[in-house]
């Protein structure tokens, strides 16, 4: 972290900073909060850096993200190229050639991919459209042709028209911002951590980016692979709606990460929420051995250590951290609680294992990484999903638990669940026996 990023991570979270103070200075944490949601850019690679004879991927993979774009609470968002067509380029660009195939990641964006693992979070969040450059015809040097960048108006002035051209991640992150501005405008009342959800939970990797996803099923490679791409390129209409055979549920919930006994430091994890869906558990037995496609995003804000000495270590920048959990086939709602929370274990029983079942696109590697924003894709059978209906979300370490001072638990942190089930190989409705159950309140257990 550095000065900027912790700053818009605090802002994020809904705090006030001294920005007089050479300090790191927080001037409100007695306070309420009001959370706020920044969407900034992963940064760009000059140009003019380039070199036509490197692979641009090898390249973007050595470029990380540019300050303050590592922040944890931030959608930073990179670009991909949407265009690769010179046949309107201008006559001085003649013989010139795309350097980017279409739907794979622009040349200009930058990647988390040389990030610790264990220690930062995978950025950028989501990929939006920030046209391609092209290489000479002799290979020499890189240039960036109108035809490939993106239409855009701009301010008025004598002798000139309404319309110029923009690109990189600057235009990308205005169109992911411009979906931000819809889903608020949509859900006015929608917490900040939820437009984040919803946005990353509609991103869908263009063919490209998928085919190199689906070529290793390593799930570490898979992972770096996340560090490039992110979730992909979000979709406004997606985020914003949910289709018959594309349901999509919504929970704004509020968890209580740490408590201890007096003043002590040594804290103890306080809270797990268990959330019972509304499943149409009916329509996916149905659908028996037909695959089927669960999506889960948590997403929260967390606040971040105002020492300069907490931002070195994978729990001491982080206020808190929460984790999701999914119920498995063979388990009841009573042996998942068991195995997510060790509080509600028999004395001397074995706990069962933690481990991310099979099925998940990304599993471990992903859901238990450093950040405040999670989100897997799990792939079964109908009847498998069928029992899936229960998802556990609880915390793991941050600097609270440390610093009963500063500990603020006990006002408790909000957090956003958007989990989403489709049916691609068969049209099935999804949503009517969803919205039918919704008419009888859904309870959070504690």
């Amino acid at each position: 972290p550095t000065s900027w990023s912790a700053t818009i991570d605090a802002l994020t979270f809904g705090r006030a900073i001294d920005d007089t103070d050479p300090k790191f200075t927080y001037l409100d944490r007695d306070e309420p909060r009001h959370p706020r949601l920044f969407v900034v850019s992963a940064g760009n690679i000059d140009v003019h850096d380039l070199n036509p004879a490197e692979h641009h991927l090898d390249r973007s993979d050595l470029e990380p993200v540019e300050d303050p774009g590592q922040s944890w609470n931030a959608l930073t968002v990179g670009a991909y190229a949407a265009r690769d067509d010179m046949s309107d380029a201008p006559v001085a660009f003649a013989g010139y050639v795309p350097v980017a195939p279409r739907g794979e990641l622009s040349p200009v964006s930058r990647t988390s991919v040389t990030y610790e693992p264990t220690k930062w979070p995978f950025k950028p969040d989501v990929v939006a459209d920030g046209g391609n450059v092209a290489a000479s015809p002799d290979r020499s040097s890189i240039d960036t042709p109108e035809n490939l960048s993106l239409l855009t108006t701009r301010q008025q002035q004598h002798g000139g028209g309404y319309l110029t051209t923009t690109r990189d991640t600057s235009a990308a992150t205005a169109q992911v911002a411009a979906i931000a501005a819809d889903i608020y405008a949509a859900y006015p009342n929608l917490r900040p951590e939820t437009v984040r959800a919803l946005i990353v939970h509609s991103a869908e990797w263009t063919e490209p980016m998928l085919g190199r996803l689906e070529a290793d099923t390593n799930k570490a490679t898979r992972a770096k692979l996340l560090r490039r791409y992110g979730m992909g390129v979000p979709n406004g209409s997606r985020a914003i709606r949910s289709a018959t055979d594309a349901l999509t549920l919504i929970s704004e919930a509020r968890i209580r990460p740490y408590e201890r006994k007096g003043n002590s430091s040594a804290g103890k994890t306080r809270e797990m929420n268990v959330h019972e869906l509304p499943w149409p558990i009916s329509e996916l037995e149905a659908l028996g051995e037909t695959q089927v496609r669960m999506r889960v995003t948590l997403s929260y804000f967390i606040e971040p250590n105002p020492s300069a000495r907490g931002w070195s270590g994978r729990y001491i920048y982080p206020s808190h951290g929460l984790r999701f959990a999914t119920r498995r086939p063979e388990e009841s709602v009573a042996s998942f609680r068991e195995r997510v929370n060790i509080r509600a274990r028999e004395d001397g029983r074995r706990p069962p294992s933690l481990e991310t079942e099979r099925g998940w696109f990304f599993g471990a590697n992903q859901q238990q990484k450093p950040g405040s924003l999670h989100t897997d894709i799990w792939e079964g059978s109908g009847a498998a999903l069928a029992s899936k209906g229960a998802l556990a979300v609880y915390p793991v370490a941050g600097w609270w638990k440390t610093q009963p001072r500063n500990d603020q638990s006990s006002l408790g942190v909000d957090y956003s669940l958007v989990v989403s089930i489709e049916s691609p190989e068969v049209e099935v409705d999804l949503w009517t026996p969803v919205a039918e159950l919704l008419s009888t309140a859904v309870t959070i257990a504690t």
